[in-house]
């Protein structure tokens, strides 16, 4: 059994016992988080997606926060002494997948 759930802009495929780095939450570690925007549930039964998979939940639990590795930006014009190096580190929050509810 599987869902495809949206958190953060981002759509990822979850089933039960995975644990999925999702963007920032509120949630401190060991709490509960509830995922309501499931787009399909693939279970035993079939596929299940639009208005009938709107009404299913994926629960999990926030195991805690992290940052991802650096992303370098290097911009560059030739012809002058224009050069910039800039490093970013995005945010995430990993969350356990306990149960998918439909």
């Amino acid at each position: 059994m599987y869902a495809i759930i949206r958190t953060g802009g981002k759509q990822y495929r979850v089933s039960p016992g995975d644990t999925i780095e999702v963007e920032s939450l509120d949630q401190a570690a060991g709490e509960a988080v509830t995922f309501e925007d499931v787009l399909a549930v693939r279970n035993d039964d079939g596929m299940v997606a639009g208005a009938a998979a709107a009404s299913a939940r994926v629960e999990g639990t926030v195991v805690g926060d992290g940052r991802n590795k650096k992303v370098l930006v290097f911009k560059y014009k030739r012809g002058g002494q224009y050069k910039i190096t800039r490093g970013h580190r995005q945010n995430f929050t990993a969350v356990k997948i306990n149960e998918i509810k439909l």
